[in-house]
């Protein structure tokens, strides 16, 4: 059991964070944001005053890193560096938003990161969320699915927890897209075997309970 993983890759704005979390909480496994550890290495970039632009450099520094395990809140795994948890508010700020595209593209960090993501492992079955679980980072399990809505959808829905004009929310969605499908490393994709869910006009309940159902026929028969 120590080994199962749900792998749920999607776009941002797709519902993939809501929905994983709840899948996580509905099958008492680890919820994991592999978003949060790429902006975890950027916020500690930043805080170490690296240029988060300069790939080389972040390349070689990556590797001088400490990572470590954080299960403090209950079914959710962090990540700590140098024993340094950064506030979940920082994460967030504009400053590691802008930053965090970049940062993300360099191969030696993708790297570092997917090491650190299957390491977790050891703590038990998770559901991981991001835009390569499946195709790279864990593309041996059986559990995968990519969460997609229409690109009005996904504007919608992120206007509605920034306070932004959905037009511009729109744009800056395209952008992101363009910049995590294009990328040379890990580009964000649907794996050929994973199950994709359209959560357009779906309801967070509907789609939980389509990749529940789903688990469970797939545990019943031995994955």
């Amino acid at each position: 059991m120590s080994k199962i993983v749900v792998a749920v890759d999607g776009p941002s704005a797709s519902g993939k964070s809501t929905v994983a979390r709840a899948v996580a909480q509905a099958l008492d496994y680890r919820y994991v944001d592999s978003g949060a550890l790429y902006r975890t290495v950027t916020w500690y970039a930043l805080q170490q005053d690296r240029a988060t632009n300069d790939a080389g450099r972040l390349a070689e520094w990556v590797h001088r890193l400490s990572f470590s395990l954080s299960t403090t809140d209950p079914g959710v795994v962090r990540v700590q560096i140098d024993d340094r948890l950064p506030d979940l508010a920082d994460l967030r700020g504009d400053a590691v938003v802008e930053a965090v595209s970049d940062v993300a593209a360099v191969p030696e960090v993708r790297r570092v990161v997917g090491d650190v993501l299957r390491d977790m492992t050891r703590l038990g079955p998770l559901v991981v969320e991001g835009r390569d679980i499946g195709t790279v980072v864990f593309p041996k399990t059986p559990l995968k699915f990519f969460v997609d809505a229409d690109p009005e959808e996904r504007a919608r829905r992120r206007s509605i927890e920034t306070g932004g004009d959905v037009a511009r929310v729109k744009a800056s969605l395209q952008r992101r897209d363009q910049k995590d499908s294009s990328r040379h490393s890990a580009p964000l994709r649907c794996a050929a075997d994973a199950i994709r869910v359209d959560t357009t006009g779906m309801t967070v309940e509907q789609v939980v309970d389509r990749i529940l159902g789903c688990v469970a026929t797939k545990l019943t028969n031995g994955l």
